[in-house]
């Protein structure tokens, strides 16, 4: 058999070899896309980062979405793409206990992102033996120029959710996605015919109203933005709704029912329950040599040492405890500007004579202007909730 040119008795063999192979690699869901233009997709992301919603991401430009959208940009001669998807959803949901920071389901194991590439390329590896014959192929995590969540829904892989999530019927959201575009003549599947209907309770569980509109994320306001991907100071009006999250945030999908019958994953690379939660003294302590003992290899390396320290402050804020106050004080005094300006606010939040004395002393030493505002802000607030606009 060619890939080039097969008949329908090979063309069904091929698609099995596929599944087959996309199964023996480790993934759990396989479905095949036409390599059609995305032109739809293409107009509607376009409008969202001309609307906004995707500020903070700068890789995130039209230029990526023209590319993202044309698969035979990406790969010339393509004729299909084979859309996999890989469950992350642990068997056990420790409890989250107060003093700790909470940290989503899908960065407590290893960095999904070399692991599915490694599958994706052995997949292809295998689909070549057993065809017999070289055929083209690139593929694609998150981290690709990809629209992977367009691809999951045109191959039937899942719907989308009304909260941006591909919803399949067995694995729900928690699904990683990749895709491998190639010039393989293979037959699509179609589109899943379900949808949320009535269904909208994620909209509202949104602490931040990131979801401002079936379907549409409004990226500047997503804990998981926040706390991953955006480097600065974090918007004063998002802290408190933020909760105890320091790395992402499951909150939209905990309450879909879709959810509720998911099946967990018995893949080891999510078996780490060490990394359910994280002690929110211990993470605004680290050195950065500790920072890469505990978190090397996994998704959370992205957020950066300051950045998830930036996120622990805002948890303890949160938890108004005032055993805290020690490493929040410490922190105000020594820490990056970044992270002092949220120990100032953590402090404020939780208020009390330890903590008003430790922001009067810092204020009258800080030289760095964003920090000194803070201060002020958090002296006049003395732990009073800030409310969302």
């Amino acid at each position: 058999m060619t890939a080039a040119t097969v008949n329908a008795a090979d063309a069904a063999r091929m698609r099995q070899w596929v599944d087959q192979a996309a199964y023996d690699a480790g993934f759990d869901l396989v479905a095949v896309a036409s390599a059609e233009a995305f032109a739809s997709e293409r107009e509607e992301a376009l409008h969202r980062i001309d609307a906004g919603l995707m500020d903070g991401l700068p890789w995130f430009n039209a230029q990526r979405v023209q590319r993202g959208t044309d698969p035979e940009t990406l790969l010339p001669g393509a004729r299909s793409i084979i859309s996999l998807g890989w469950s992350y959803f642990p068997p056990d949901n420790p409890p989250v206990p107060d003093d700790h920071g909470s940290i989503a389901r899908y960065a407590r194991g290893r960095d999904y992102h070399r692991v599915m590439k490694r599958r994706m390329r052995r997949m292809v590896l295998d689909l070549t033996e057993r065809i017999g014959d070289r055929f083209a192929a690139r593929w694609y995590v998150d981290d690709g120029p990809m629209l992977d969540r367009a691809a999951a829904a045109r191959a039937g892989l899942g719907w989308f959710g009304k909260n941006g999530n591909i919803l399949n019927p067995t694995c729900g959201s928690w699904l990683l996605l990749g895709q491998i575009i190639t010039d393989l003549p293979l037959a699509a599947d179609a589109p899943l015919a379900k949808t949320c209907g009535q269904c909208s309770r994620c909209m509202p569980a949104c602490p931040t109203g990131a979801i401002v509109a079936p379907y549409v994320v409004d990226n500047r306001r997503c804990i998981s933005y926040l706390t991953i991907e955006h480097k600065g100071a974090i918007p004063i009006e998002f802290r408190a709704a933020m909760g105890n999250w320091v790395f992402g945030c499951d909150i939209c999908q905990e309450v879909c029912p879709v959810n509720r019958k998911a099946k967990a994953t018995a893949d080891p690379n999510f078996g780490r329950t060490d990394l359910s939660s994280v002690d929110l003294v211990e993470l605004l302590e680290m050195t950065d040599e500790q920072f890469r003992q505990r978190f090397a290899g996994t998704p959370i390396m992205r957020a950066k040492r300051v950045g998830m320290q930036r996120n622990a402050c805002v948890a303890l804020g949160n938890c108004g405890d005032p055993s805290a106050v020690p490493a929040l004080t410490q922190a105000l005094r020594t820490a990056p500007a970044l992270v002092r300006q949220h120990a100032a606010w953590a402090l404020g939040r939780i208020g009390g004579d330890a903590a008003i004395a430790s922001l009067t002393r810092a204020l009258a030493n800080e030289p760095d202007p964003d920090v000194r505002s803070e201060i002020r802000q958090a002296l006049v607030a003395d732990g009073e909730a800030y409310s969302l606009s």
